[in-house]
């Protein structure tokens, strides 16, 4: 059997004032062409569908066309978990729409055999495949509860309904079925941060709270579909083949020049699947750069890329704004970089923006800022400080 991987589509994501809807038609289109190239007998969505728990309606329309059409006219099955983005409710609310189409959408963390274990028919005969959505640190899960009552540790419960579908997938697949397990949730140690640049992530959702271990990997599926992390990478220490498929696009800059892929997965039931990853083109590049107005300029490689563009100034340049505009159609952000007058026998160090709202709420409020809060001050800030 032959499956494809994919994760973290962020349908509706914009960067500061550019949407980018036709370069998410262009990839998923992309990414349709290699499964049909591959003739992959099925497709794992890995979580964050979309960017917003209510899309859009024209993101809406781009997601489930580009599910649908990755059904190869209901060939193959597609099924798709809800992300720390989605909207569980809304995935189960338009589910039961999709389901005769061949698209499987799983929103809520079922009992196993209450829908969170999946047989499904393929052309390479059964998968069993166990959905396993984002789960909230806050949520309680039934199933659990019953088999140990409380799992106070957020890596526990991880672990616990993993190992809850997997044995119950085991005993469904018997021996002629290959068994998959797709789920989104951050294993620690995972690489996240490389650029130095604010992730596509959220960061609410990206802390030791929400983190589990690779002990949280059981050992019976033959593949774990993993999403929820956009660089592309495998599981450190799980048992299992387990892959981090990552972002469709370069969501921000701190994505810049990652290089996006899907995953496909070769298995046989009872067998370690063996994968490897196809490289994705679609989608303009994001790049962050600096130097002199003239090396700017003279760089080609500028002209149809996202620009984080830091200008060297000799001095405070109002117009600098303006004559970037001019000269680059897709600039992001953009800020002069000169030598300040020392302050006090020193230069007072650089404090960004969500650092000094961050103090400002510490001040009034005598507690720290709410990380929801800060996530939410992020966003607004990339579209304030696009150019207009």
């Amino acid at each position: 059997m032959k499956a494809l991987h994919t994760s973290d589509w962020h349908v509706g994501k914009r960067i500061g004032r550019f949407d980018r809807g036709e370069e998410y038609a262009e990839v998923i289109a992309e990414v349709a062409a290699i499964a049909d190239r591959e003739e992959v007998d099925l497709v794992l969505h890995s979580g964050d569908l979309f960017d917003r728990p209510t899309p859009p309606v024209p993101s809406l329309r781009t997601a489930l066309n580009g599910l649908v059409t990755l059904t190869d006219g209901g060939r193959r099955p597609v099924v798709a978990i809800a992300g720390n983005h989605d909207s569980a409710g809304f995935f189960e609310t338009l589910a039961p729409y999709l389901t005769p189409t061949n698209v499987h959408l799983v929103g809520d963390i079922k009992r196993p055999d209450a829908g969170g274990v999946l047989d499904l028919a393929t052309p390479g005969g059964r998968a069993v495949v166990s959905c396993f959505p984002f789960l909230r640190a806050g949520r309680v899960i039934d199933f659990i509860a019953e088999a140990d009552e409380w799992y106070k540790k957020y890596a526990d419960r991880l672990r616990a309904i993993a190992e809850a579908y997997a044995s119950h997938a085991s005993e469904l697949a018997g021996g002629d079925a290959v068994t998959f397990l797709v789920s989104h949730f951050l294993v620690g140690g995972s690489r996240v941060h490389g650029h130095g640049a604010p992730r596509g992530e959220r960061a609410l959702h990206m802390g030791e709270a929400y983190a589990g271990t690779a002990e949280a990997i059981p050992p019976g599926p033959q593949y774990v579909a993993m999403g929820h992390i956009h660089a592309p990478q495998s599981v450190a220490g799980a048992r299992v083949p387990a892959e981090y498929a990552g972002s469709l696009l370069e969501l921000d800059f701190g994505e810049a020049g990652e290089q996006k892929r899907v995953v496909v997965v070769e298995a046989e039931p009872g067998l370690p699947a063996s994968v490897r990853s196809v490289p994705l083109s679609g989608g303009r590049r994001l790049v962050r750069a600096r130097g002199s107005w003239g090396d700017l300029v003279a760089r080609d490689d500028l002209r149809e890329a996202y620009l984080d563009l830091t200008v060297e100034t000799a001095g405070p340049d109002p117009g600098l704004a303006d004559r970037v505009r001019e000269e680059f159609d897709f600039v992001v952000k953009v800020q002069a970089d000169y030598p300040r007058a020392a302050d006090d026998g020193g230069e007072r160090p650089a404090r960004s923006l969500e650092e000094l709202f961050a103090d400002y709420i510490l001040d009034r409020d005598g507690t720290p800022a709410d990380p929801a809060l800060l996530d939410a001050f992020r966003e607004v800030m990339e579209l304030v400080d696009a150019p207009a």
